[in-house]
Protein backbone atom coordinates (compact mmCIF):
# COMPACT_ATOMS: atom_id res chain seq x y z
CA UNK A 1 0.00 0.00 0.00
CA UNK A 2 2.66 2.30 0.41
CA UNK A 3 4.53 1.61 -2.51
CA UNK A 4 1.38 2.36 -4.19
CA UNK A 5 0.61 5.63 -3.07
CA UNK A 6 4.30 6.54 -3.39
CA UNK A 7 4.16 5.73 -7.13
CA UNK A 8 0.74 7.80 -7.49
CA UNK A 9 2.25 11.02 -5.95
CA UNK A 10 5.22 10.29 -8.32
CA UNK A 11 3.34 9.81 -11.28
CA UNK A 12 0.71 13.12 -10.15
CA UNK A 13 3.83 15.74 -9.58
CA UNK A 14 5.85 14.29 -12.60
CA UNK A 15 2.50 15.32 -14.94
CA UNK A 16 1.51 18.31 -13.26
CA UNK A 17 4.74 19.94 -13.43
CA UNK A 18 4.41 19.45 -17.17
CA UNK A 19 0.84 21.26 -17.69
CA UNK A 20 0.51 24.51 -19.54
CA UNK A 21 -2.92 25.22 -19.69
CA UNK A 22 -5.87 26.09 -16.84
CA UNK A 23 -7.75 23.05 -18.66
CA UNK A 24 -5.24 20.70 -18.39
CA UNK A 25 -5.00 21.60 -14.98
CA UNK A 26 -8.64 20.68 -14.54
CA UNK A 27 -8.26 17.53 -16.71
CA UNK A 28 -5.47 16.64 -14.03
CA UNK A 29 -7.48 17.31 -10.89
CA UNK A 30 -10.17 15.01 -11.61
CA UNK A 31 -7.89 12.10 -12.77
CA UNK A 32 -6.11 12.61 -9.67
CA UNK A 33 -8.33 14.24 -6.90
CA UNK A 34 -11.82 13.87 -7.88
CA UNK A 35 -14.45 11.20 -6.66
CA UNK A 36 -13.40 8.77 -9.47
CA UNK A 37 -9.55 9.40 -9.33
CA UNK A 38 -6.65 7.54 -8.59
CA UNK A 39 -6.25 8.73 -5.07
CA UNK A 40 -9.98 7.93 -4.27
CA UNK A 41 -9.48 4.79 -5.83
CA UNK A 42 -6.47 3.71 -3.74
CA UNK A 43 -8.96 3.96 -0.47
CA UNK A 44 -11.03 0.57 -0.33
CA UNK A 45 -7.26 -1.23 -0.51
CA UNK A 46 -7.36 0.04 3.23
CA UNK A 47 -9.47 -3.00 4.45
CA UNK A 48 -6.69 -4.95 2.88
CA UNK A 49 -4.28 -3.30 5.31
CA UNK A 50 -3.30 -5.53 8.75
CA UNK A 51 -4.27 -3.35 11.88
CA UNK A 52 -0.61 -2.67 13.15
CA UNK A 53 0.44 -0.76 9.80
CA UNK A 54 -3.06 0.70 9.39
CA UNK A 55 -1.73 4.22 11.56
CA UNK A 56 1.33 4.60 9.00
CA UNK A 57 -0.65 3.72 5.81
CA UNK A 58 -3.28 6.57 7.30
CA UNK A 59 -0.76 9.07 7.70
CA UNK A 60 1.03 8.52 4.31
CA UNK A 61 -2.78 8.48 2.37
CA UNK A 62 -3.22 12.18 3.99
CA UNK A 63 0.28 13.87 3.38
CA UNK A 64 -0.31 12.31 -0.16
CA UNK A 65 -3.76 14.24 -0.71
CA UNK A 66 -2.45 17.42 1.45
CA UNK A 67 0.62 17.13 -1.08
CA UNK A 68 -1.16 16.55 -4.56
CA UNK A 69 -3.91 19.40 -3.25
CA UNK A 70 -0.98 21.84 -2.67
CA UNK A 71 0.58 21.28 -5.94
CA UNK A 72 -2.77 21.80 -7.81
CA UNK A 73 -3.58 25.17 -5.91
CA UNK A 74 0.34 26.96 -6.65
CA UNK A 75 0.41 25.41 -10.38
CA UNK A 76 -3.37 27.03 -10.51
CA UNK A 77 -1.81 30.43 -9.32
CA UNK A 78 1.04 30.11 -11.78
CA UNK A 79 -0.83 29.37 -14.90
CA UNK A 80 -3.54 32.17 -14.09
CA UNK A 81 -0.90 34.59 -13.71
CA UNK A 82 1.23 33.80 -16.77
CA UNK A 83 -2.18 33.42 -18.77
CA UNK A 84 -3.43 37.38 -17.62
CA UNK A 85 -3.53 40.19 -19.77
CA UNK A 86 -0.26 42.41 -19.78
CA UNK A 87 -0.08 45.58 -20.82
CA UNK A 88 2.59 46.83 -23.12
CA UNK A 89 6.44 47.24 -22.06
CA UNK A 90 8.33 49.53 -23.62
CA UNK A 91 11.49 48.94 -22.66
CA UNK A 92 13.17 52.64 -24.54
CA UNK A 93 10.90 54.35 -21.46
CA UNK A 94 12.97 55.70 -18.69
CA UNK A 95 12.88 53.91 -14.99
CA UNK A 96 10.93 55.29 -12.43
CA UNK A 97 13.18 57.82 -10.06
CA UNK A 98 13.73 56.41 -6.97
CA UNK A 99 13.42 58.98 -3.93
CA UNK A 100 17.01 59.40 -2.30
CA UNK A 101 17.23 60.67 1.49
CA UNK A 102 19.06 63.45 2.66
CA UNK A 103 20.76 64.32 5.74
CA UNK A 104 18.48 66.66 8.39
CA UNK A 105 19.36 70.34 8.31
CA UNK A 106 20.65 69.90 11.84
CA UNK A 107 23.35 67.11 10.91
CA UNK A 108 24.02 69.19 7.47
CA UNK A 109 24.75 71.90 10.02
CA UNK A 110 26.74 70.09 12.85
CA UNK A 111 28.78 68.78 9.93
CA UNK A 112 29.56 71.93 8.06
CA UNK A 113 30.78 73.30 11.25
CA UNK A 114 32.74 70.56 12.37
CA UNK A 115 34.48 70.20 8.99
CA UNK A 116 35.39 74.25 9.07
CA UNK A 117 37.24 73.64 12.79
CA UNK A 118 38.28 70.33 11.65
CA UNK A 119 40.74 72.60 8.68
CA UNK A 120 41.21 74.69 11.97
CA UNK A 121 43.25 71.68 14.12
CA UNK A 122 40.20 71.06 16.06
CA UNK A 123 39.43 67.66 16.48
CA UNK A 124 35.83 66.56 17.89
CA UNK A 125 35.25 65.24 21.48
CA UNK A 126 32.30 63.56 22.58
CA UNK A 127 30.67 62.72 25.96
CA UNK A 128 27.32 61.75 27.80
CA UNK A 129 24.21 63.56 28.14
CA UNK A 130 23.05 62.04 31.60
CA UNK A 131 25.49 64.01 33.73
CA UNK A 132 26.20 64.44 37.21
CA UNK A 133 26.18 67.91 38.88
CA UNK A 134 30.16 67.68 39.35
CA UNK A 135 30.65 67.79 35.55
CA UNK A 136 27.65 70.18 34.96
CA UNK A 137 28.26 72.74 37.11
CA UNK A 138 31.13 72.44 40.42
CA UNK A 139 33.36 71.33 37.52
CA UNK A 140 32.66 74.54 35.77
CA UNK A 141 33.47 76.84 38.82
CA UNK A 142 29.41 77.52 39.08
CA UNK A 143 28.58 77.94 42.76
CA UNK A 144 25.71 75.88 44.78
CA UNK A 145 23.67 79.31 44.52
CA UNK A 146 23.79 80.22 40.76
CA UNK A 147 20.69 80.65 39.34
CA UNK A 148 21.52 78.45 36.84
CA UNK A 149 21.54 74.91 38.89
CA UNK A 150 17.94 76.04 39.54
CA UNK A 151 15.56 73.10 39.48
CA UNK A 152 12.77 74.39 37.50
CA UNK A 153 15.78 75.37 34.94
CA UNK A 154 16.99 71.84 34.49
CA UNK A 155 16.04 68.34 34.24
CA UNK A 156 17.38 66.44 37.55
CA UNK A 157 16.65 62.63 37.65
CA UNK A 158 17.23 62.15 41.26
CA UNK A 159 20.00 62.42 43.26
CA UNK A 160 22.96 64.24 41.58
CA UNK A 161 21.74 62.84 38.30
CA UNK A 162 20.75 65.36 35.64
CA UNK A 163 20.58 65.52 31.68
CA UNK A 164 23.47 68.21 30.62
CA UNK A 165 22.54 71.63 30.05
CA UNK A 166 25.70 72.59 28.16
CA UNK A 167 28.34 70.69 26.75
CA UNK A 168 30.92 72.23 28.39
CA UNK A 169 30.62 69.07 30.75
CA UNK A 170 32.82 67.12 27.46
CA UNK A 171 35.71 69.82 28.02
CA UNK A 172 36.10 69.09 32.13
CA UNK A 173 35.80 64.92 31.03
CA UNK A 174 38.61 65.64 28.46
CA UNK A 175 40.75 67.85 30.13
CA UNK A 176 40.11 65.22 33.77
CA UNK A 177 41.62 62.16 31.01
CA UNK A 178 44.06 63.86 28.55
CA UNK A 179 46.99 66.00 29.31
CA UNK A 180 47.46 69.39 27.98
CA UNK A 181 47.83 70.99 25.14
CA UNK A 182 43.84 70.42 23.75
CA UNK A 183 42.33 71.69 20.89
CA UNK A 184 38.88 70.38 20.96
CA UNK A 185 35.04 71.15 19.88
CA UNK A 186 32.43 69.19 21.49
CA UNK A 187 29.45 68.67 19.52
CA UNK A 188 26.09 67.22 21.11
CA UNK A 189 22.75 67.63 22.53
CA UNK A 190 21.48 69.43 25.65
CA UNK A 191 18.49 70.24 27.36
CA UNK A 192 17.00 72.77 29.55
CA UNK A 193 13.14 72.82 30.31
CA UNK A 194 12.14 76.12 28.40
CA UNK A 195 8.72 76.64 27.06
CA UNK A 196 8.66 76.07 23.24
CA UNK A 197 7.92 78.93 20.81
CA UNK A 198 9.45 80.19 18.19
CA UNK A 199 12.59 80.61 19.50
CA UNK A 200 12.79 78.25 22.77
CA UNK A 201 13.20 74.30 22.77
CA UNK A 202 13.41 71.99 25.72
CA UNK A 203 16.12 69.82 24.07
CA UNK A 204 18.77 71.47 21.08
CA UNK A 205 22.35 70.95 19.84
CA UNK A 206 25.59 72.91 20.65
CA UNK A 207 29.24 73.44 19.74
CA UNK A 208 31.80 74.32 22.37
CA UNK A 209 35.19 74.41 21.47
CA UNK A 210 38.47 74.45 23.93
CA UNK A 211 41.78 75.33 23.10
CA UNK A 212 44.95 74.96 25.97
CA UNK A 213 48.44 75.46 25.22
CA UNK A 214 51.16 77.39 27.08
CA UNK A 215 50.27 80.90 26.07
CA UNK A 216 47.00 81.76 24.83
CA UNK A 217 45.19 85.50 24.49
CA UNK A 218 42.03 86.99 23.69
CA UNK A 219 43.93 87.54 20.99
CA UNK A 220 43.71 84.00 19.38
CA UNK A 221 39.84 83.48 20.46
CA UNK A 222 39.01 86.47 18.06
CA UNK A 223 41.07 85.18 15.52
CA UNK A 224 39.46 81.86 15.62
CA UNK A 225 35.53 82.66 15.60
CA UNK A 226 36.82 85.37 12.77
CA UNK A 227 38.20 82.66 10.95
CA UNK A 228 35.22 80.50 11.40
CA UNK A 229 32.81 83.42 10.40
CA UNK A 230 34.34 84.01 7.39
CA UNK A 231 34.60 79.99 6.13
CA UNK A 232 31.00 79.52 7.29
CA UNK A 233 29.24 82.46 6.75
CA UNK A 234 30.97 84.70 3.63
CA UNK A 235 34.25 86.49 3.27
CA UNK A 236 32.07 89.98 4.51
CA UNK A 237 31.27 88.17 7.76
CA UNK A 238 32.84 89.96 10.71
CA UNK A 239 32.97 89.10 14.44
CA UNK A 240 32.75 91.64 17.51
CA UNK A 241 33.24 90.98 21.77
CA UNK A 242 30.78 92.53 24.01
CA UNK A 243 31.50 92.40 27.47
CA UNK A 244 30.07 89.40 29.45
CA UNK A 245 30.13 86.85 32.39
CA UNK A 246 30.69 83.49 32.59
CA UNK A 247 32.00 80.92 35.76
CA UNK A 248 34.03 79.22 33.82
CA UNK A 249 35.86 82.03 31.62
CA UNK A 250 37.20 85.14 32.85
CA UNK A 251 37.22 87.68 31.11
CA UNK A 252 33.87 86.73 29.11
CA UNK A 253 32.33 87.80 26.38
CA UNK A 254 28.96 87.32 24.43
CA UNK A 255 30.14 87.29 20.45
CA UNK A 256 28.34 88.48 17.56
CA UNK A 257 28.64 87.78 14.04
CA UNK A 258 28.39 89.73 11.06
CA UNK A 259 26.17 87.39 8.54
CA UNK A 260 23.70 87.77 5.27
CA UNK A 261 19.84 87.65 6.58
CA UNK A 262 17.32 87.85 3.44
CA UNK A 263 20.02 89.85 1.63
CA UNK A 264 20.89 92.12 4.12
CA UNK A 265 24.17 92.25 6.11
CA UNK A 266 23.45 92.15 9.71
CA UNK A 267 25.03 91.75 13.34
CA UNK A 268 23.35 88.71 15.53
CA UNK A 269 24.56 87.20 18.84
CA UNK A 270 25.92 84.13 18.18
CA UNK A 271 27.64 82.20 21.42
CA UNK A 272 29.75 83.37 24.28
CA UNK A 273 32.89 82.37 24.74
CA UNK A 274 36.19 84.00 26.81
CA UNK A 275 39.45 82.76 28.88
CA UNK A 276 39.26 80.08 30.62
CA UNK A 277 38.81 80.39 34.45
CA UNK A 278 41.88 79.30 36.60
CA UNK A 279 39.67 77.83 38.80
CA UNK A 280 38.71 75.16 36.17
CA UNK A 281 42.01 74.27 35.46
CA UNK A 282 42.51 73.19 39.32
CA UNK A 283 39.58 71.64 39.55
CA UNK A 284 41.00 68.73 36.43
CA UNK A 285 44.66 69.63 37.80
CA UNK A 286 45.93 71.69 35.30
CA UNK A 287 48.86 74.09 36.28
CA UNK A 288 47.73 78.11 35.86
CA UNK A 289 51.15 79.21 35.49
CA UNK A 290 51.72 77.02 32.22
CA UNK A 291 49.01 76.65 31.01
CA UNK A 292 46.21 79.06 29.43
CA UNK A 293 42.90 78.84 27.80
CA UNK A 294 39.89 79.65 26.23
CA UNK A 295 36.62 78.76 25.27
CA UNK A 296 33.61 79.21 23.24
CA UNK A 297 30.02 78.04 22.54
CA UNK A 298 27.72 78.22 19.57
CA UNK A 299 24.14 76.88 19.27
CA UNK A 300 23.52 74.68 16.36
CA UNK A 301 19.56 75.63 15.67
CA UNK A 302 20.26 79.74 15.92
CA UNK A 303 23.36 79.05 13.42
CA UNK A 304 20.73 76.95 10.76
CA UNK A 305 18.12 79.31 11.36
CA UNK A 306 20.25 82.27 10.67
CA UNK A 307 22.06 80.97 7.41
CA UNK A 308 18.91 79.17 5.99
CA UNK A 309 16.44 81.78 6.96
CA UNK A 310 14.52 79.56 9.64
CA UNK A 311 11.46 81.52 11.48
CA UNK A 312 10.30 78.89 14.24
CA UNK A 313 12.86 76.33 15.99
CA UNK A 314 9.62 73.97 16.29
CA UNK A 315 9.58 73.21 12.54
CA UNK A 316 13.26 71.31 12.82
CA UNK A 317 11.62 68.62 15.10
CA UNK A 318 8.18 67.94 13.72
CA UNK A 319 9.79 65.66 10.64
CA UNK A 320 7.69 67.23 8.00
CA UNK A 321 9.12 66.29 5.12
CA UNK A 322 7.91 69.23 2.93
CA UNK A 323 10.09 71.18 5.44
CA UNK A 324 13.23 69.59 5.74
CA UNK A 325 13.13 68.42 2.11
CA UNK A 326 13.86 72.38 1.19
CA UNK A 327 17.61 72.09 3.08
Amino acid sequence: MLATLDKLQEDALGEISTLDSLDGLETWRISFLGSKGRLKGVMPLMKDVSKDDKPAVGKRLNEVKTMLESAFDSRKAELAGASAPRPPLDITEPGADVALGRRHIITKTIDEITEVFGRMGFSVAYGPEVEDEYHNFNALNIPEDHPARDPIDNFFMGGDRMLRSQTSTVQIRVMETTPPPIKIIAVGRVYRPDTHDATHFSMFHQCEGLLVAPKVSMVDLKTTLFQFAKSYFGEEAEVRFRPSFFPFTEPSAEVDMKMKIKGKWQWVEIGGCGLVDPNVFEQVGYDNDKWQGYAFGLGIERVAMLKYGIQDIRWLFENDARFLRQF
